[in-house]
């Protein structure tokens, strides 16, 4: 993959992931976020989109110059190859391109790809060492397989949505898109599996089958359990972490301030700084359970504190103290916070339409071969030509192809 000369970036590094092929087929989040992330450690990633309106996120949000900012980051460091897989000659050109692969990753609806021809069993004969990752709203398998699943749908069967709600009230989003971006990680965390896997085992490829819920599901900390042990179901709880204490959000004179006052030394030295020594000393208060038994009034007290000061007047205090606390923060605290700016966390990314745009930096960090950026987010069909002669065709086969409607 060509070097963008337009991009400002850190200088070239070694690539955890250099060498390595993938080929990303599917749209919109979950999929593409796991192709980014490989892209950003050094794969090379080839990402097929239908031809005409391409991946639909080109278009979501707000757009710069009719493309949205959001694809900017998605589709960094990607190839896109505009092929129409609904016609048997891009498939044909689809299975050229993943025989030569390391990675296939695709978030269609399951049995997809088996009627294009490309059923795993299929992919696997013709690359045996083809890592497939799948990711679908609720697997490859079970009694729900051919259900439509989105993120927001994966997340209320995971067990988030219940708890993400004041009590009482409607339950609501966390905001973005988590369940897809939940099942992209692990989506690349078994990638990676796998690949070591083959690297260990004769090179054996595999299928790496994630669904949004359960990737949701995996997070829910000790939900089962304590319905398994006690038949406790648990509730929403707004800000609060329940069965922990005290950990909230408490109100300053102009907005809210997060405080996670749950160690025993750190209460201790959360009373001190509000005042409050008699609770610090409380025989009572010295370990969580007995903290939790109190925490409506430790809350008010706490409340009541940071109530009498600003935002910056809590922080400068809580962190002299160290105890932890920050504010909630917007878009606007996070562009120019200096710790962000410190660790590289926002980057200035030029666009091929010729803008330049603030977007998030790379996690995570590796110290010996970090992630780069090291070209901007294709128009469609920009790399159609290139790739294709890099699979031997020539400039009249594709022209061929071109005027069937097959490639653009």
């Amino acid at each position: 993959m060509a070097h963008d000369p337009t991009l400002a970036l850190t200088p070239p590094s070694p690539a955890a992931l250099r060498g390595l092929r993938v080929v990303e087929m599917g749209q919109l989040i979950a999929g593409p976020f796991a192709a980014k992330m490989l892209g950003e450690f050094g794969a090379e990633v080839v990402k097929i989109e239908p031809p005409g309106a391409g991946d639909p996120l080109r278009n979501w949000r707000l757009l710069q110059d009719g493309t949205s900012v959001w694809w900017q980051v998605q589709s960094r460091n990607k190839q896109s190859v505009a092929i129409d897989l609904r016609s048997a000659a891009g498939q044909d050109l689809a299975r050229r391109l993943i025989a030569e692969a390391d990675v296939l990753v695709e978030n269609f609806r399951p049995g997809q790809l088996e009627a294009w021809g490309m059923a795993p069993e299929q992919l696997l004969a013709l690359n045996p060492k083809l890592v497939m990752l799948r990711v679908s709203g609720y697997g490859q398998t079970g009694p729900y397989r051919d259900k439509p699943g989105f993120g927001v749908i994966g997340e209320a069967m995971g067990g988030l949505r219940h708890l993400s709600a004041e009590p009482g009230r409607v339950p609501v989003r966390v905001g973005i898109s988590i369940g897809d971006t939940l099942a992209a990680l692990h989506g690349v965390i078994g990638v990676l599996m796998a690949l070591r896997h083959r690297e260990v085992n004769g090179g054996q490829g595999q299928v790496v089958d994630v669904a949004l819920h359960e990737a949701v599901f995996n997070c829910m900390e000790s939900l089962i359990p304590e319905y398994s042990a006690f038949g406790v179901v648990r509730q929403p709880a707004g800000s609060a972490l329940p069965g922990i204490a005290p950990s909230n959000a408490y109100p300053c004179s102009d907005g809210w301030v997060l405080i996670g006052g749950n160690g025993d030394s750190i209460f201790k030295r959360l009373m001190a700084v509000i005042g409050r020594d008699d609770l610090a000393q409380a025989p009572d208060l010295a370990d969580n359970a007995g903290r939790v038994a109190r925490v409506a009034e430790l809350d008010a007290v706490i409340g009541a504190w940071t109530a009498q000061r600003t935002m910056a007047e809590a922080l400068a205090a809580l962190d002299a103290a160290r105890v932890p606390a920050g504010k909630v923060y917007t878009a606007a605290d996070i562009h120019d916070d200096p710790h962000y700016r410190a660790r590289d966390m926002i980057l200035q990314q030029a666009t091929r339409d010729g803008h330049t745009v603030a977007v998030p930096g790379i996690v995570p960090k590796l110290s010996a071969t970090p992630g780069t950026v090291r070209s901007s987010a294709p128009r469609l069909g920009d790399d159609t030509d290139a790739v294709l002669a890099g699979m031997g065709l020539t400039a009249a086969q594709i022209a061929e192809l071109r005027a069937r409607g097959v490639v653009a």
